[in-house]
């Protein structure tokens, strides 16, 4: 399952307002700028901070 173009364009980190990336393999929209991955459930994104995961050095 991919996200849509258009709603990634629209799309920002909560924490930081920058752009994400989507990590297809994985199913999370990544923020470089926080050091964050959200999940993507369904589909669906979930961009809240509690429910983000902590990228490590390999992401």
């Amino acid at each position: 399952m991919s996200i849509d173009p258009d709603l990634l364009a629209i799309l920002v980190c909560p924490l930081t307002r920058q752009p994400l990336r989507y990590d297809e393999a994985r199913q999370e929209l990544v923020s470089e700028a926080a050091g964050l991955a959200y999940p993507v459930r369904d589909g669906v994104p979930v961009l809240l901070v509690e429910e983000a995961r902590t990228l490590d050095r390999s992401d």
